[in-house]
Protein backbone atom coordinates (compact mmCIF):
# COMPACT_ATOMS: atom_id res chain seq x y z
CA UNK A 1 0.00 0.00 0.00
CA UNK A 2 1.50 3.33 -1.06
CA UNK A 3 2.16 5.76 1.78
CA UNK A 4 1.77 8.69 -0.62
CA UNK A 5 -1.74 7.53 -1.63
CA UNK A 6 -2.73 7.29 2.03
CA UNK A 7 -1.31 10.76 2.76
CA UNK A 8 -3.30 12.19 -0.14
CA UNK A 9 -6.44 10.46 1.15
CA UNK A 10 -5.96 11.97 4.63
CA UNK A 11 -5.99 15.44 3.09
CA UNK A 12 -9.42 14.88 1.56
CA UNK A 13 -11.24 12.53 3.93
CA UNK A 14 -11.70 14.04 7.39
CA UNK A 15 -13.15 12.75 10.64
CA UNK A 16 -16.14 15.04 10.02
CA UNK A 17 -17.04 13.05 6.90
CA UNK A 18 -16.38 9.71 8.58
CA UNK A 19 -18.55 10.71 11.55
CA UNK A 20 -21.44 11.49 9.22
CA UNK A 21 -20.95 8.35 7.15
CA UNK A 22 -20.92 6.15 10.26
CA UNK A 23 -24.23 7.65 11.35
CA UNK A 24 -23.01 8.94 14.71
CA UNK A 25 -25.21 11.31 16.67
CA UNK A 26 -24.14 14.84 17.56
CA UNK A 27 -21.39 16.88 15.94
CA UNK A 28 -17.63 16.30 16.08
CA UNK A 29 -15.95 19.33 17.57
CA UNK A 30 -13.26 20.46 20.01
CA UNK A 31 -15.42 19.26 22.91
CA UNK A 32 -18.04 16.56 22.22
CA UNK A 33 -19.26 13.20 23.44
CA UNK A 34 -17.45 10.06 22.41
CA UNK A 35 -19.33 8.44 19.50
CA UNK A 36 -18.62 4.81 20.39
CA UNK A 37 -19.13 4.61 24.16
CA UNK A 38 -21.56 5.96 26.73
CA UNK A 39 -20.34 9.46 27.56
CA UNK A 40 -22.39 11.49 30.06
CA UNK A 41 -20.11 14.51 29.81
CA UNK A 42 -18.11 15.59 26.77
CA UNK A 43 -14.71 13.89 26.98
CA UNK A 44 -13.88 13.58 23.29
CA UNK A 45 -12.23 16.06 20.95
CA UNK A 46 -11.83 16.41 17.17
CA UNK A 47 -9.34 18.92 15.81
CA UNK A 48 -10.60 21.92 13.86
CA UNK A 49 -9.22 20.55 10.58
CA UNK A 50 -10.87 17.17 11.21
CA UNK A 51 -7.59 15.28 10.97
CA UNK A 52 -7.11 14.19 14.57
CA UNK A 53 -9.07 13.00 17.61
CA UNK A 54 -8.49 12.44 21.29
CA UNK A 55 -10.51 10.45 23.83
CA UNK A 56 -9.51 12.01 27.14
CA UNK A 57 -11.34 9.35 29.16
CA UNK A 58 -9.41 6.38 27.76
CA UNK A 59 -6.22 8.05 26.51
CA UNK A 60 -6.81 6.85 22.95
CA UNK A 61 -6.05 9.23 20.09
CA UNK A 62 -4.99 9.26 16.47
CA UNK A 63 -5.63 10.47 12.95
CA UNK A 64 -8.63 9.87 10.67
CA UNK A 65 -7.47 6.34 9.78
CA UNK A 66 -7.18 5.47 13.49
CA UNK A 67 -10.68 6.90 14.00
CA UNK A 68 -12.06 4.54 11.34
CA UNK A 69 -10.11 1.62 12.81
CA UNK A 70 -11.40 2.29 16.33
CA UNK A 71 -14.99 2.93 15.23
CA UNK A 72 -15.34 -0.24 13.15
CA UNK A 73 -13.02 -2.66 14.93
CA UNK A 74 -10.76 -3.05 11.88
CA UNK A 75 -7.16 -4.13 11.95
CA UNK A 76 -4.75 -1.37 10.91
CA UNK A 77 -4.40 -2.90 7.44
CA UNK A 78 -8.16 -3.16 7.00
CA UNK A 79 -8.63 0.43 8.13
CA UNK A 80 -6.08 1.74 5.64
CA UNK A 81 -7.68 -0.16 2.76
CA UNK A 82 -11.19 0.95 3.65
CA UNK A 83 -10.03 4.54 4.22
CA UNK A 84 -8.61 4.65 0.67
CA UNK A 85 -11.88 3.28 -0.72
CA UNK A 86 -13.91 5.92 1.11
CA UNK A 87 -11.55 8.70 0.03
CA UNK A 88 -12.14 7.64 -3.58
CA UNK A 89 -15.88 8.02 -3.10
CA UNK A 90 -16.75 4.35 -2.66
CA UNK A 91 -19.13 4.88 0.29
CA UNK A 92 -20.51 1.37 0.59
CA UNK A 93 -20.68 -0.90 3.63
CA UNK A 94 -17.82 -0.44 6.06
CA UNK A 95 -16.56 -3.95 5.53
CA UNK A 96 -13.14 -4.71 4.13
CA UNK A 97 -13.34 -7.01 1.05
CA UNK A 98 -10.48 -9.09 2.47
CA UNK A 99 -12.61 -10.08 5.44
CA UNK A 100 -14.61 -12.54 3.36
CA UNK A 101 -11.43 -14.19 2.11
CA UNK A 102 -9.42 -14.14 5.33
CA UNK A 103 -11.56 -14.58 8.47
CA UNK A 104 -8.50 -14.07 10.68
CA UNK A 105 -8.54 -10.39 9.76
CA UNK A 106 -11.96 -10.01 11.33
CA UNK A 107 -10.84 -10.77 14.86
CA UNK A 108 -8.16 -8.39 16.07
CA UNK A 109 -9.14 -8.89 19.70
CA UNK A 110 -8.51 -6.26 22.35
CA UNK A 111 -6.58 -7.08 25.50
CA UNK A 112 -8.94 -6.97 28.50
CA UNK A 113 -8.14 -7.59 32.18
CA UNK A 114 -8.82 -11.02 33.61
CA UNK A 115 -12.50 -11.55 34.36
CA UNK A 116 -13.95 -13.93 36.94
CA UNK A 117 -17.30 -15.53 37.60
CA UNK A 118 -19.33 -13.97 40.38
CA UNK A 119 -19.80 -15.61 43.74
CA UNK A 120 -23.23 -15.87 45.33
CA UNK A 121 -22.62 -12.62 47.25
CA UNK A 122 -21.66 -10.81 44.01
CA UNK A 123 -24.86 -11.93 42.31
CA UNK A 124 -27.06 -10.95 45.25
CA UNK A 125 -25.42 -7.52 45.48
CA UNK A 126 -25.78 -6.85 41.74
CA UNK A 127 -29.40 -8.03 41.71
CA UNK A 128 -30.22 -5.56 44.48
CA UNK A 129 -28.21 -2.78 42.81
CA UNK A 130 -30.05 -3.11 39.49
CA UNK A 131 -33.43 -4.10 40.97
CA UNK A 132 -33.59 -7.39 39.11
CA UNK A 133 -34.11 -10.94 40.33
CA UNK A 134 -31.31 -13.25 41.38
CA UNK A 135 -32.56 -15.53 38.59
CA UNK A 136 -31.83 -12.73 36.10
CA UNK A 137 -28.19 -12.24 37.07
CA UNK A 138 -27.74 -16.01 37.31
CA UNK A 139 -29.05 -16.37 33.75
CA UNK A 140 -26.73 -13.62 32.48
CA UNK A 141 -23.76 -15.36 34.09
CA UNK A 142 -24.83 -18.79 32.83
CA UNK A 143 -25.02 -17.41 29.26
CA UNK A 144 -21.48 -16.04 29.63
CA UNK A 145 -22.56 -12.38 29.43
CA UNK A 146 -21.89 -11.29 33.02
CA UNK A 147 -18.45 -11.25 34.64
CA UNK A 148 -16.66 -9.53 37.48
CA UNK A 149 -13.23 -7.93 37.85
CA UNK A 150 -11.19 -5.34 39.67
CA UNK A 151 -11.00 -2.28 37.40
CA UNK A 152 -9.08 0.88 38.32
CA UNK A 153 -8.95 -0.41 41.88
CA UNK A 154 -12.72 -0.93 42.19
CA UNK A 155 -14.89 -4.05 42.19
CA UNK A 156 -16.82 -3.97 38.93
CA UNK A 157 -19.36 -5.98 36.99
CA UNK A 158 -18.60 -6.55 33.32
CA UNK A 159 -20.89 -7.13 30.37
CA UNK A 160 -19.08 -9.03 27.61
CA UNK A 161 -19.33 -12.38 25.82
CA UNK A 162 -17.25 -15.27 24.53
CA UNK A 163 -15.97 -13.27 21.55
CA UNK A 164 -14.19 -10.81 23.90
CA UNK A 165 -14.46 -8.07 21.28
CA UNK A 166 -16.45 -5.64 23.39
CA UNK A 167 -16.73 -5.13 27.15
CA UNK A 168 -18.23 -2.52 29.45
CA UNK A 169 -17.52 -2.09 33.15
CA UNK A 170 -19.64 -0.55 35.91
CA UNK A 171 -18.69 -0.17 39.55
CA UNK A 172 -20.32 -2.47 42.09
CA UNK A 173 -20.98 0.52 44.34
CA UNK A 174 -23.05 2.12 41.57
CA UNK A 175 -20.90 5.25 41.45
CA UNK A 176 -19.26 7.13 38.57
CA UNK A 177 -15.79 6.41 37.27
CA UNK A 178 -14.11 9.60 38.44
CA UNK A 179 -11.88 10.22 35.42
CA UNK A 180 -14.69 10.02 32.85
CA UNK A 181 -17.63 11.09 35.06
CA UNK A 182 -19.79 8.26 33.73
CA UNK A 183 -21.12 5.07 35.28
CA UNK A 184 -20.38 2.94 32.22
CA UNK A 185 -16.83 2.54 30.92
CA UNK A 186 -16.38 0.72 27.63
CA UNK A 187 -12.96 -0.89 28.00
CA UNK A 188 -10.21 0.40 25.67
CA UNK A 189 -9.89 -1.54 22.43
CA UNK A 190 -13.54 -2.64 22.42
CA UNK A 191 -15.42 -2.98 19.15
CA UNK A 192 -18.18 -0.64 20.28
CA UNK A 193 -20.46 -1.78 17.44
CA UNK A 194 -20.24 -5.47 18.38
CA UNK A 195 -23.55 -6.71 19.88
CA UNK A 196 -22.83 -8.50 23.14
CA UNK A 197 -24.27 -12.00 23.20
CA UNK A 198 -25.07 -12.48 19.51
CA UNK A 199 -22.96 -15.66 19.24
CA UNK A 200 -24.57 -17.02 22.42
CA UNK A 201 -28.00 -16.24 20.91
CA UNK A 202 -27.57 -18.59 17.96
CA UNK A 203 -29.48 -21.58 19.45
CA UNK A 204 -32.51 -19.37 20.22
CA UNK A 205 -35.21 -18.24 17.75
CA UNK A 206 -35.98 -14.97 19.57
CA UNK A 207 -33.73 -12.08 20.60
CA UNK A 208 -34.36 -9.20 22.99
CA UNK A 209 -32.04 -6.46 21.65
CA UNK A 210 -31.24 -3.89 24.34
CA UNK A 211 -29.21 -0.74 24.85
CA UNK A 212 -26.57 -1.09 27.57
CA UNK A 213 -25.63 -3.46 30.39
CA UNK A 214 -28.44 -2.61 32.85
CA UNK A 215 -31.05 -3.28 30.16
CA UNK A 216 -29.38 -6.59 29.32
CA UNK A 217 -29.86 -7.64 32.96
CA UNK A 218 -33.44 -6.36 32.80
CA UNK A 219 -34.02 -8.46 29.66
CA UNK A 220 -32.80 -11.50 31.60
CA UNK A 221 -35.19 -10.48 34.39
CA UNK A 222 -38.22 -10.48 32.10
CA UNK A 223 -37.08 -13.59 30.22
CA UNK A 224 -37.09 -15.48 33.51
CA UNK A 225 -40.38 -13.85 34.62
CA UNK A 226 -42.01 -15.10 31.43
CA UNK A 227 -40.24 -18.49 31.51
CA UNK A 228 -38.68 -17.79 28.11
CA UNK A 229 -35.22 -19.16 28.88
CA UNK A 230 -35.64 -21.93 26.29
CA UNK A 231 -36.38 -19.70 23.30
CA UNK A 232 -35.24 -16.12 23.96
CA UNK A 233 -31.75 -14.61 24.27
CA UNK A 234 -30.65 -11.16 25.47
CA UNK A 235 -28.29 -9.16 23.24
CA UNK A 236 -26.94 -5.66 23.99
CA UNK A 237 -25.34 -2.76 22.15
CA UNK A 238 -23.49 -0.01 23.99
CA UNK A 239 -25.18 3.18 22.86
CA UNK A 240 -27.94 4.07 20.43
CA UNK A 241 -25.47 5.83 18.12
CA UNK A 242 -23.82 2.53 17.19
CA UNK A 243 -24.52 0.70 13.97
CA UNK A 244 -24.53 -3.08 14.32
CA UNK A 245 -21.14 -4.39 13.19
CA UNK A 246 -21.18 -5.85 9.68
CA UNK A 247 -19.71 -9.17 10.86
CA UNK A 248 -22.53 -9.59 13.38
CA UNK A 249 -25.48 -8.78 11.12
CA UNK A 250 -25.74 -12.21 9.43
CA UNK A 251 -26.10 -13.79 12.87
CA UNK A 252 -29.50 -12.09 13.25
CA UNK A 253 -30.86 -13.57 10.01
CA UNK A 254 -34.07 -15.53 10.50
CA UNK A 255 -34.42 -14.46 14.15
CA UNK A 256 -37.42 -12.73 15.68
CA UNK A 257 -35.95 -9.56 17.21
CA UNK A 258 -37.68 -7.14 19.55
CA UNK A 259 -35.74 -3.91 20.09
CA UNK A 260 -35.85 -2.22 23.51
CA UNK A 261 -34.40 1.22 22.74
CA UNK A 262 -34.35 4.00 25.30
CA UNK A 263 -37.31 6.38 25.34
CA UNK A 264 -35.41 9.46 24.18
CA UNK A 265 -34.50 11.02 20.84
CA UNK A 266 -31.24 9.10 20.46
CA UNK A 267 -32.89 5.85 21.53
CA UNK A 268 -35.68 6.20 18.99
CA UNK A 269 -33.17 6.99 16.25
CA UNK A 270 -31.20 3.90 17.27
CA UNK A 271 -34.30 1.72 16.99
CA UNK A 272 -34.86 2.90 13.41
CA UNK A 273 -31.19 2.40 12.52
CA UNK A 274 -31.02 -1.11 13.95
CA UNK A 275 -34.39 -2.13 12.49
CA UNK A 276 -33.27 -1.10 9.00
CA UNK A 277 -30.04 -3.08 9.35
CA UNK A 278 -31.78 -6.16 10.72
CA UNK A 279 -34.59 -6.21 8.17
CA UNK A 280 -31.98 -6.05 5.41
CA UNK A 281 -30.55 -9.41 6.55
CA UNK A 282 -33.92 -11.12 6.93
CA UNK A 283 -34.67 -10.74 10.63
CA UNK A 284 -38.24 -10.24 11.82
CA UNK A 285 -38.20 -6.98 13.79
CA UNK A 286 -40.49 -5.01 16.07
CA UNK A 287 -39.85 -2.52 18.87
CA UNK A 288 -41.10 -2.08 22.42
CA UNK A 289 -42.74 1.29 23.16
CA UNK A 290 -42.17 2.72 26.65
CA UNK A 291 -44.49 5.65 25.94
CA UNK A 292 -46.91 6.50 28.82
CA UNK A 293 -45.45 3.83 31.12
CA UNK A 294 -44.63 4.91 34.68
CA UNK A 295 -42.87 3.21 37.56
CA UNK A 296 -44.31 2.70 41.05
CA UNK A 297 -43.37 6.30 41.95
CA UNK A 298 -45.21 7.66 38.88
CA UNK A 299 -41.94 8.57 37.15
CA UNK A 300 -41.98 8.03 33.35
CA UNK A 301 -40.21 4.85 32.29
CA UNK A 302 -37.30 5.52 29.95
CA UNK A 303 -35.75 2.07 29.47
CA UNK A 304 -36.18 -1.63 30.16
CA UNK A 305 -34.36 -1.47 33.48
CA UNK A 306 -36.90 1.11 34.70
CA UNK A 307 -39.65 -1.40 33.99
CA UNK A 308 -38.40 -3.58 36.84
CA UNK A 309 -39.74 -0.87 39.20
CA UNK A 310 -43.32 -1.05 37.94
CA UNK A 311 -45.56 -2.31 40.71
CA UNK A 312 -46.72 -5.93 40.60
CA UNK A 313 -50.40 -5.06 40.04
CA UNK A 314 -49.59 -2.93 37.00
CA UNK A 315 -47.27 -5.64 35.72
CA UNK A 316 -50.03 -8.24 35.88
CA UNK A 317 -52.64 -5.87 34.43
CA UNK A 318 -50.38 -5.25 31.42
CA UNK A 319 -48.76 -8.66 31.14
CA UNK A 320 -49.00 -8.71 27.35
CA UNK A 321 -46.74 -5.65 27.20
CA UNK A 322 -43.87 -7.41 28.91
CA UNK A 323 -43.60 -10.43 26.70
CA UNK A 324 -40.19 -10.50 25.03
CA UNK A 325 -41.89 -11.12 21.70
CA UNK A 326 -45.54 -11.35 20.53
Amino acid sequence: MSVSYLSDAKRTLTIYRLWQHLGYRGRPRKSCRCPWREDVKASFSVTTDGKGWNDFATGECGDAVAFLQRACGFSQREACRKFLELARGRFGSLRCPEQKQNPKLQKTKPSFPEFRKGKAADLRHLAALRNVSIEAVSLAQARGLLWFATVKGYDAWIVTDSERLNAQARRMDGRYWEDIQAKAWTLPGSWAAWPIGIKEAQPFPAIALCEGGPDLLAACHFITCEAREADCAPVALFGAAQRIHADALPLFAGKAVRIFGHADEEGRAGVVRWANQLEAVGAGVDAFDFNKLRDNEEIPVKDLNDCTSICADDFEANRDLWRMLP
